[in-house]
């Protein structure tokens, strides 16, 4: 299991502090939420951010975009920095071109669903991707609850990525916490964003292990 704490609910005030001890606490991916306030209702930061928190930070970013056109500004967080840009299937009309611009850039290539979308639009993908991300809550705001009637979608898409043989990340966004984790990962998460259950914790390594403890082997 992968654990990438989210920055959207850390100290921004104190940002790259707040990534270095994430990335020394135990955590394996940095997770970037980027909003533009079109796409979704929020803006958060760009490439000018991520590339100043790459410096010196080892740690895998993954660089979550919440934007219309992510075809036009995967260059710019490619060049910033980002290891991972993963974009959403409902912000260009044909995904297949911006997977391709992604992995042109040298980039893993994630493709990411909001909650009512069905799962089903990412099997065609799954041989061009590296990521599928099933949102648990409505993407642009951070602190809202797990929707556990996402877990269908997340037992399907775990099942067709066995099939196919690939190694594709299944991520799983939104009201991640001990509880939820552990149902997450019971329906095929592998990677597990957790915004405040990290940053909103006084000892982000005892959170993260938590995180881990909760959840159980797949088998």
């Amino acid at each position: 299991m992968k654990i990438a704490p989210s920055i959207l609910a850390a100290d921004f005030g104190n940002l790259r502090a707040e990534a270095r001890a994430a990335a020394e606490a135990g955590a394996d991916w940095l997770h970037i939420d980027v909003m533009d306030g079109c796409f979704v209702p929020n803006i958060s930061i760009g490439p000018c951010v991520v590339q100043a928190l790459r410096p010196g930070l080892g740690i895998f970013f993954d660089v979550h975009l919440m934007i219309r056109d992510p075809f036009s500004y995967a260059e710019a967080f490619a060049k910033a920095g980002a290891d991972s840009i993963c974009f959403h299937y409902e912000a260009d009309p044909d995904p297949g071109r911006v997977i391709e611009r992604i992995r042109s850039l040298g980039k893993r290539v994630g493709v990411a669903i909001k909650p009512a979308t069905p799962a089903e639009v990412l099997l065609p993908y799954l041989d061009r991707i590296d990521m599928a991300l099933v949102m648990t809550v409505e993407p642009g705001f951070g602190g809202q609850r797990f929707m556990a009637g996402m877990m269908p979608k997340v037992q399907m898409l775990r099942r067709a990525i066995d099939a196919s043989g690939r190694p594709v990340d299944l991520q799983v966004d939104g009201g991640i916490d001990s509880e939820t984790a552990a149902v997450a990962a019971q329906s095929g998460a592998d990677v597990l964003v957790a915004g405040s259950a990290v940053y909103g914790k006084p000892d982000y390594g005892a959170a993260i292990a938590a995180l881990r403890r909760a959840c159980p082997d797949r088998a």
